[in-house]
């Protein structure tokens, strides 16, 4: 939890007011970016046939919807500089990936399967409903979570902490190939924009006491 001389009320204040921004920003060009691809013919293919045998399992889907646990976490850990350095550069990453969607149109070359078990059946069901098989490159998926556990990594002095995080993040990169939401190019991608954003904003982020760190 955060132990610093800023109030919850600030923290979550703070917090309030960047998910407003980033959902303003992200709501209404993430699905135009996805309709505006589908409707082209000419859409890339960012992939080589080896990775389309990588398997689908479905049981990887509970870490790639860990992502939105990150999305609530920030107030828990970061304090109010670190919640707007982290604000920036989620808004940040936001607007160049959708950018990015209409200059590198793509396609995933997975094919979308179905499971048969009835839970895992609605779950990907609805999230192919949500979210149709373009806007690859970069993976918004993997800048989200890269530039949230960035953030925590600058914020935690532990090396237990430090370990978590990076793990999460290993996780949830392989959770996206593991659902066949995205490939390696959108993998590696993701993390470059989020590694140059994350340092691109120099704001320095004071570090936690081992005593009061994850």
């Amino acid at each position: 939890m955060t132990t610093h001389a800023d109030s919850l009320m600030d923290i979550w204040k703070t917090y309030s007011r960047w998910v407003f921004y980033i959902s303003l920003a992200f709501f209404p060009t993430y699905p135009l970016c996805n309709w505006i691809t589908a409707q082209r013919t000419d859409t890339l293919g960012l992939y080589c046939n080896a990775e389309l045998k990588i398997p689908f399992v479905p049981e990887f889907i509970w870490v790639y919807f860990s992502m939105y646990l990150l999305f609530l976490a920030p107030p828990l850990f970061l304090n109010v500089i670190q919640l707007q350095a982290l604000g920036k550069r989620l808004l940040i990453g936001t607007l160049l990936s959708s950018l990015a969607f209409l200059v590198i149109p793509s396609h995933l070359g997975f094919g979308r399967v179905i499971p048969e078990d009835p839970l895992y059946q609605s779950i990907f069901s609805g999230l192919f409903v949500v979210d149709q098989p373009h806007n690859m490159v970069p993976s918004l998926h993997i800048v989200f979570s890269s530039l949230i556990l960035f953030a925590f990594l600058n914020a935690s002095a532990k090396q237990l902490s430090k370990f978590i995080w990076l793990l999460w993040l290993i996780s949830i990169m392989a959770s996206t190939l593991f659902v066949h939401q995205h490939h390696l190019t959108d993998i590696v991608s993701g993390l470059v924009v989020a590694i140059g954003i994350h340092l691109g904003i120099k704001t320095e982020l004071p570090k936690f006491s081992s005593a009061s760190a994850l």
